[in-house]
């Protein structure tokens, strides 16, 4: 009974990641359409070369980041959770089914804190949500339902435009409030 069971364990060794995943998969739609290089320009001066521990790839972070956008996933805790067990996101990732998944915290650590005070991350999340929509890959789903002023505006381009940063801005909100709601459950300062 052992025997069988070690050949069945060494079976699933040499299983390929990209087997695993269907080839209809909304992600690997993402993946073909959308070039996620402009990011690596972007955030190059919030990043040291030579200094410190290896940080979480920009790239990473922000597919990290659409994940929880185009699946619901309003915790940063939730996410991490989601992404160990979801081998379409680990692929999507470019993480293998043993990889780490980068904890939660790292999230929200780049978030609100390497780039504070900046609108980067704002902007190339905003940029990454514009372009799934231009493939027709996110739909314009409101998070906010005030739809008056952007009515009056006949420029459909700002209009997605400004739909989107609404829709980023109030998706990084909810994920502020599960910070502050988590830090409070397990007894943190705020």
């Amino acid at each position: 009974m052992l025997q069988s069971h070690n050949n069945k364990q060494n079976e699933y060794e040499f299983i390929c990641i990209e087997e695993l995943v269907p080839e209809d998969h909304q992600l690997r739609k993402v993946e073909k359409y959308i070039d996620f290089s402009f990011i690596l320009d972007i955030v190059r001066p919030f990043y040291c070369e030579d200094n410190g521990r290896p940080s979480i790839d920009p790239i990473v972070l922000f597919k990290m980041m659409l994940i929880g956008y185009l699946y619901g996933i309003r915790s940063e805790r939730q996410l991490e959770k989601e992404i160990k067990v979801n081998v379409a996101y680990r692929w999507f990732l470019g993480l293998g089914l043993k990889d780490p998944v980068p904890h939660h915290s790292t999230i929200s650590w780049n978030r609100r804190k390497r780039f504070k005070g900046t609108p980067v991350f704002q902007d190339v999340f905003d940029q990454i949500v514009l372009l799934a929509q231009s493939h027709r890959m996110v739909g314009g789903r409101a998070l906010m339902t005030d739809s008056t002023h952007l009515k009056a505006n006949a420029n459909k381009r700002k209009f997605e435009k400004e739909t989107v940063e609404v829709e980023t801005r109030t998706y990084i909100e909810e994920l502020d409030k599960a910070i502050e709601e988590d830090r409070k459950n397990h007894g943190k300062s705020l």
